[in-house]
C-alpha cells in the first residue's frame, strides 16, 4: 500500500508537468487548428533560462522564484516571436504547411541550443529545499508535493480564467467563428498572439517543475516532453482543456505504475501504445468533440 501511495504520487507529480505541457498545445490548437510541436522545446528554453538566472538570483540575494518570472518573461517572448515570424504568415495556408513549420521551429530552437549550451546535459541549481514528508506511511520528498500543488493551482485559475473572463471568452470564441468574432469587436490576431504567450508562459512554469523534480536538461528535451504531452493531449481531447489536464494526470500515473511494476524499459512503448489505442478507439479523446468542416 506505502509503495502504491508514493508511486500514485510521483505519477501526479509527473502527469501535472506532462498536463501543463499539454494545455499549450491543446490551446494553440483550439484557436487556431495547428498543432505546435515547438511548445516542447519552450520548456527547453525555459530549462536553460532558469539554469543560468537562479545562480545570479543567488549571488544578487534576491528570492529564487524570481528566477521563474524571468523564465516565463524569456519563454513568452520566444512563443510570441514564433507566432509572429514563422506561424502567423501561413495561417490558412492548409495543415501541410502548418505542420512542416512548426517541426521546422522545434529544428530551428533545438540546434539553436545546441550551438549556444551544447549536447551535454546540464543540472539546474536547487530552487527549493524542502524536508520528506511522511504520508500515510510513504515518504515523499517536499519538493514533489509542492511542484504537484503548484501544477494543480495553475491549472485550476487557468479554467477560471478561459470561462469566466472576457479575454477567456474571446478566446473561446475565436475558434468558433473568426467572422463572427471580429463583427463583435474582437481583434483575433491579439486574441491568437495571446493565446501563444500564456502557453508559453506555461511552458515556463512546467519547466520549473521539470527541474524541480528532474533537475537534468539539455537541447534534446523539448522532443520527449512535446511528444509524451502530446499524447497527453490527444488523450484527453485535443482543444480540450479540462482534457489536457486529465490527459496529462493519466499519463503521468501510467508510466509511473508501468516503471514499478512492469518493466521499466517498457513504460515508452505503453505510451505510445495508449496514443494508438486512443486514436483507433476514440480519437476525438476523452473529452474532445468531433469538428464538423465547413464546405
Amino acid at each position: 500500500m506505502t509503495k502504491l501511495i508514493q508511486s500514485l504520487m510521483y505519477g501526479l507529480n509527473l502527469g501535472s508537468i506532462y498536463a501543463l505541457t499539454a494545455l499549450g498545445y491543446t490551446m494553440v490548437y483550439g484557436i487556431i487548428r495547428m498543432i505546435n510541436f515547438a511548445h516542447g522545446d519552450f520548456i527547453m528554453v525555459g530549462g536553460f533560462t532558469l539554469f543560468y538566472t537562479i545562480p545570479v538570483m543567488k549571488n544578487m540575494g534576491l528570492p529564487l522564484w524570481f528566477a521563474v518570472v524571468v523564465a516565463i518573461g524569456v519563454c513568452v517572448v520566444v512563443g510570441v516571436l514564433t507566432e509572429q515570424i514563422a506561424y502567423k504568415p501561413v495561417r490558412g495556408q492548409g495543415s501541410t504547411t502548418a505542420l512542416i513549420t512548426a517541426l521546422g521551429m522545434s529544428l530551428v530552437l533545438e540546434n539553436g541550443a545546441l550551438v549556444l549550451f551544447g549536447s551535454a546535459p546540464r543540472n539546474v541549481p536547487p530552487m527549493f529545499s524542502l524536508p520528506t514528508i511522511e504520508l500515510l506511511g510513504a515518504s515523499i520528498p517536499g519538493q514533489t508535493l509542492l511542484t504537484l500543488a503548484i501544477g494543480i493551482i495553475v491549472m485550476v485559475i487557468l479554467s477560471f480564467f478561459i470561462k469566466y473572463t472576457k479575454l477567456g471568452k474571446a478566446m473561446r470564441a475565436v475558434p468558433e467563428d473568426k467572422v463572427a468574432s471580429t463583427l463583435v469587436g474582437i481583434n483575433v490576431n491579439k486574441i491568437i498572439t495571446i493565446t501563444f504567450a500564456i502557453g508559453s508562459g506555461l511552458a515556463a512554469i512546467a519547466s520549473m517543475m521539470y527541474t524541480t523534480s528532474y533537475v537534468s536538461i539539455k537541447n534534446e528535451l523539448g522532443i520527449s516532453l512535446g511528444l509524451k504531452a502530446f499524447v497527453a493531449a490527444v488523450l484527453g481531447g485535443i482543444g480540450s482543456v479540462a482534457g489536457a489536464m486529465i490527459g496529462g494526470l493519466l499519463l503521468g500515473i501510467v508510466e509511473i505504475l508501468v516503471k514499478v511494476y512492469m518493466l521499466p524499459g517498457t513504460y515508452e512503448a505503453v505510451t505510445y501504445l495508449i496514443l494508438i489505442v486512443v486514436l483507433l478507439v476514440r480519437p476525438t479523446g476523452l473529452l474532445g468533440k468531433a469538428v464538423s468542416e465547413k464546405v
